[in-house]
Formats: C-alpha cells, sequence, structure tokens
C-alpha cells in the first residue's frame, strides 16, 4: 500500500517584498509531493507594501487565503484569525506546522497546540529585536518569542550568525534548539541576465563610462536609506563618474529624495520604484550596495552576485556569513557612511570584479532552490523519525 504524502501546513503573515515570500513560495512548490503535501496559509499585504503574490502564478501550491491575518496587532482580528486557523487545522490534521515571520509565528504555534497537532516548526528570517520598536515593546516581544519557543519542536535560523543573535544576545532559546537552513531561490534568471547588459543604461541615457551603484529593498528605517544617501554625497563629492540607482520603494521614499536634493544629488540619483524586473537591471550595476542596521538574509546582495556584480554590505545579522565575512564582498559597520563610501569605491575597482566572477558558481549552488527543498526536506525527515 502506498504511504500517503505528510500534511505540511505552512503560514506565512503575507507575501510583501522580502526573503520570506520567496521562501515560503519555493518551499511549498518545490518539496517532492510524494513525500510531502504542502497547503500555504498567506494574509493580506498591508496599505503601502510591494506585493508579491505574483509569485503564486501558475505555482500549482494549494493556498488558503486569511484577509485578516497580516502585519499588525489587531486583538479582534486577530482572535477572528486564530479561530479560523484552528478550524483549518481540524479539518486537515497536518502533522506539521511551520510558520513563518512573528505575527504567523506567533498564532500558527499557539493555535497548533491547542488544536494538538505534533509538530510545530518555526523559522526566523531575521529578527524585529532591533531597529524596529521601542525599548518597551521590544521587551514585550522578546518575552513572548521565548515562551513560543518552548512550544517549537524546531527553531530555524538562516545563518549562524542569525543563530548567535538569536540564542546569545536575545536569549530566544539555546544554541542546540536552532536549525540552520539558509535561503534558496530560482537564480536562474540571475545567472543568465548579462544578455540584458545595456538595456538599463539605454533607458537612462547613460553612457558604459559612467559607473551605476545600486541600492535595492524597502525604504524603511531598518534599510538605512539615509547612510547610503550620505555615502553617495562622499563618493560623488571625489568622484565624476559615479551615479545611483534606487530600486523599492516605501515610506521614506518621500524624505529620502528630499535628503537627495538637499545634498545636490538630484541630476546623479535615478529612482526606478518596485521593480519585477531585477535580471534586466542588475547587468548595468557595477555594484549592489546595501545599509541595513538588521538583517536576516540579505536577498539582493544574494541576486547580485549570482548575476556577477560586486557587492558592499553592513555587518549585520545574517550578512557577514552570505558575504563570508568579506571574502565574496565589501563589509562596513552599520550607520558609517565614510565606510561604506570607501567600500563602494574599493568595489568599483577591476580586482573586485574579478572576484565577483569567480565565486558567481559556488555562490549559485549554495542557494539555489534545490538545495534549499533538499535541506527542509531532511529537517522534516528527522522530526518525523524522532516523533
Amino acid at each position: 500500500m502506498t504511504e500517503r504524502p505528510v500534511t505540511v501546513l505552512r503560514i506565512i503573515d503575507r507575501l510583501n517584498v522580502g526573503g520570506p515570500a520567496i521562501h515560503a513560495v519555493l518551499t511549498s512548490r518545490g518539496l517532492d509531493r510524494s513525500r510531502f503535501r504542502t497547503v500555504l496559509v498567506t494574509g493580506s499585504v498591508e496599505p503601502g507594501e510591494a506585493d508579491m503574490s505574483y509569485l503564486m502564478e501558475g505555482a500549482e501550491i494549494e493556498q488558503v487565503t486569511l484577509p485578516e491575518l497580516g502585519r499588525e496587532l489587531r486583538p479582534l482580528r486577530d482572535l477572528r484569525t486564530a479561530w479560523q486557523l484552528f478550524q483549518l487545522m481540524r479539518q486537515l490534521r497536518p502533522t506539521i506546522v511551520h510558520t513563518h515571520k512573528a505575527k504567523a509565528g506567533a498564532l500558527g504555534r499557539v493555535v497548533a497546540l491547542l488544536a494538538g497537532l505534533p509538530i510545530r516548526v518555526h523559522t526566523y528570517h531575521g529578527h524585529v529585536f532591533h531597529g524596529y520598536f521601542s525599548p518597551a515593546k521590544t521587551r514585550l516581544f522578546l518575552t513572548i518569542e521565548r515562551g513560543l519557543a518552548h512550544l517549537t519542536h524546531r527553531l530555524v535560523a538562516l545563518s549562524d550568525g542569525l543563530v548567535n543573535e538569536l540564542a546569545q544576545r536575545y536569549r530566544i532559546a539555546p544554541s542546540d534548539r536552532f536549525a540552520v537552513v539558509p535561503l534558496g531561490f530560482n537564480l536562474v534568471p540571475f545567472a543568465e541576465c548579462q544578455q540584458n547588459r545595456g538595456r538599463l543604461r539605454s533607458v537612462l541615457g547613460i553612457g558604459e563610462a559612467v559607473r551605476l551603484v545600486g541600492i535595492v529593498g524597502r525604504m524603511v528605517p531598518v534599510k538605512d536609506h539615509r547612510t547610503f544617501v550620505a555615502a553617495a554625497a562622499e563618493l560623488a563629492a571625489e568622484r565624476t563618474d559615479v551615479e545611483f540607482v534606487f530600486i523599492g520603494g516605501g515610506e521614506l521614499e518621500t524624505e529620502l529624495r528630499a535628503d537627495v536634493a538637499a545634498r545636490n544629488l538630484g541630476a546623479r540619483c535615478h529612482f526606478l520604484g518596485w521593480r519585477r524586473d531585477l535580471d534586466t537591471l542588475y547587468p548595468d550595476l557595477d555594484v549592489v550596495a546595501l545599509s541595513s542596521v538588521n538583517e536576516g538574509t540579505p536577498v539582493a546582495l544574494i541576486e547580485a552576485m549570482a548575476a556577477g556584480v560586486p557587492v558592499v554590505g553592513t555587518s549585520v545579522g545574517g550578512v557577514p556569513d552570505v558575504l563570508r565575512h568579506g571574502a565574496r564582498g565589501e563589509l562596513v559597520p552599520p550607520g558609517n557612511p565614510a565606510a561604506l563610501a570607501q567600500a563602494i569605491a574599493r568595489a568599483l575597482a577591476p580586482s573586485a570584479l574579478a572576484r565577483a566572477a569567480a565565486i558567481r558558481g559556488d555562490l549559485i549552488a549554495e542557494y539555489g532552490q534545490a538545495r534549499l527543498c533538499a535541506d527542509l526536506a531532511a529537517l522534516y525527515e528527522g522530526l518525523l523519525a524522532t516523533r
């Protein structure tokens, strides 16, 4: 008699722009369906956020949408969502409940316990314990997460650095309660994107002699674009051949545009907004930078490296692990415009481009979706064997 697939209920609060949405969709689609049946529960993207629900197009994923599940804390709506999750769990009786991000992680794990389900897993794609909330609110969230850790059979983090932060700095749980499963992506479009070289420069009217430095991501406080703008001003004062490309949007875009104008950088900065065609943009960028004060796994840097672009990142969260502590790209302390400007200047050198070309193959293998799904399947199999 053929063994029935193990049902995995994967819960994420919303498919907004970022690594968690990519991770949730890729693993729901890519796990071996003869062994695992995955049902993906998603909520609603909040106003002002960019939506990555397009990842579901043609994905053939079993999906349940709970519209009231979202980022913000709303007690009445959250209670209704918890009841809907409970009903869904009682209907599906999944063997594994795997939650992603803080809100879904809190609701999903508590409800799974109440529903009597055997295995609860939670993935930290980063954390909200620095750069997001007031000290009092942060202490509250830390207390909640420490309690939730006791309800979880396996905690998952995306890098060794993130495990160290969560276990040692924030004391969420001992290190041996965590498994490391790095993110994985469909990097094929970026590995093959050199055929698109020249398209962005043509649209912007910029020749090959101009060096383009890009930053990709949400314009929110934790990404600290202000430090990038300050670094851009320092670099622009020293070099006339450098211009800057901003890809993304968010609540701070108006403020950032004003900062750019106040520094007389308007003619040398290009705001492209949210884009889905990143594989047509990276080939014309000479450097991709990240200025975050807190970061789980830097998706934009991985995509850029897969495209063969030199990168610069702040030494926070999982960034040092991705950049192999400086072996794959330039690392700088957060909040230091001078250090960031100097690192970008180094990344514009021919030696940095040669290094970027040399690491591409290993990077693509390390962060490919096949590796991600294999790692996750092995994690599930281990939990099933012991429970």
